[in-house]
């Protein structure tokens, strides 16, 4: 059945809380409500997920640099697949990578179409840059139609002037373009990885943050509050020390990026005790290599979460936060299975059994 297949199958087990599960996977690839007769039951026991969720990444973005091409962006979506993440929300590229919807292969994609920033505040060639921040509502707009219910903003990069982080926008700017974009009925978030953007982000209304590096406990609160999401993305955050080291021209820069390293564990810890709604993101494409949700469902545990809230983070709690369902009956068949507990060593567990649109795409012979 590897590979594909159009016959109803089954599958016994039990969630991470224990609780028994029985699946039924009808020849459509959607779950269905009542046992099949005669459907095959491909694995008997082990520990049941949907499929878990990349919640920062970038398909088509080369790691190293550069754009890849549609093959590239291809294989990197089947990387994470085969690590079990069958939902991913990109957030940006320019990677055009729409015909991935119609193949039954790959992840799902949640776009956030393009980054949005100003000339020399982010990585070249990956944003749209825009010569004034007063373009910056009508480009929401434009992003917002283009993705998929989301949109990018750089919150802050350095400032050559002044050899820090500092802020792109305007609050005022801010206020008209977050609210812009919702009237599109699309979500907003922004790269921020300093103190000093936060404030302003948070006062439009902005609906997640990224890397949150710099949240302070006045900033923790609001966004506690408010229900605003966090993707910390903590295994690009272990790229923050060698970030510094090859900023020799910006001393203040690389000692402040330092600085947001050494007490990452401190910041995101202190945004969960608060609750801060908080999800999985690995920042792949770029610095990070794709098909590394293990090791972020670990780092997550290392700032605080418990091991079976780490696993919500990268599936059912970040699949509804997308707005999509888990193991419901009437939704297509996306979901995975451990033949031993995951949580014993997060960075470690592969899933043995990757069920993608009702499809077998993996199955170890340790299933029973």
């Amino acid at each position: 059945m590897a590979g594909g297949t159009a016959e109803a199958f089954a599958v016994r087990g039990k969630t991470l809380d224990g609780e028994p599960v029985d699946l039924w996977v009808g020849s459509d690839g959607m779950f269905e409500s009542e046992p099949i007769p005669g459907a095959e039951t491909i694995s008997a026991d082990g520990w049941i997920l949907p499929g878990l969720v990349d919640a920062h990444c970038h398909v088509g973005i080369r790691y190293g640099g550069g754009i890849e091409d549609a093959a590239g962006a291809r294989a990197q979506a089947i990387v994470e697949r085969d690590a079990g993440v069958l939902l991913l929300r990109d957030a940006g590229s320019p990677a055009d990578t729409r015909s991935f919807d119609d193949d039954p292969a790959l992840p799902r994609i949640v776009r956030a179409g393009r980054h949005i920033a100003l000339p020399k505040r982010y990585i070249r060639g990956l944003p749209v840059e825009l010569d004034d921040e007063s373009q910056l509502p009508a480009e929401v707009v434009r992003q917002a139609r283009a993705g998929d219910g989301w949109v990018k903003l750089i919150g802050d990069w350095i400032d050559r002037g002044t050899g820090d982080l500092a802020p792109l926008w305007s609050d005022a700017i801010l206020a008209e373009a977050i609210a812009a974009a919702h009237r599109e009925g699309a979500r907003v978030t922004a790269h921020v990885f300093g103190e000093d953007a936060l404030p302003g982000l948070l006062a439009a209304g902005i609906d997640c943050i990224e890397h949150g590096t710099g949240l302070t406990d006045e900033t923790i609160a609001i966004m506690a509050a408010a229900g605003t999401a966090l993707v910390p993305t903590l295994v690009n955050i272990d790229n923050f020390p060698e970030i510094a080291d090859s900023a020799t021209r910006f001393p203040v820069y690389a000692a402040h990026m330092r600085d947001l390293h050494a007490r990452v564990a401190d910041t995101i810890g202190a945004a969960h005790d608060a609750g801060v709604p908080i999800y999985a993101g690995t920042d792949a494409g770029g610095h990070v290599r794709h098909g590394r949700i293990a090791d972020e469902i670990a780092a997550l545990g290392r700032v605080g979460l418990d091991p079976t809230e780490a696993f919500a983070a990268a599936g059912s709690a970040a699949r509804a936060w997308l707005g999509h369902p888990s193991l419901e009956p009437g939704t297509p068949a996306d979901f995975i299975v451990y033949a031993e507990d995951p949580r014993r060593d997060p960075a470690a567990a592969r899933p043995d059994l990757v069920v993608l649109r009702g499809a077998v795409v993996t199955r170890s012979a340790s299933l029973a």
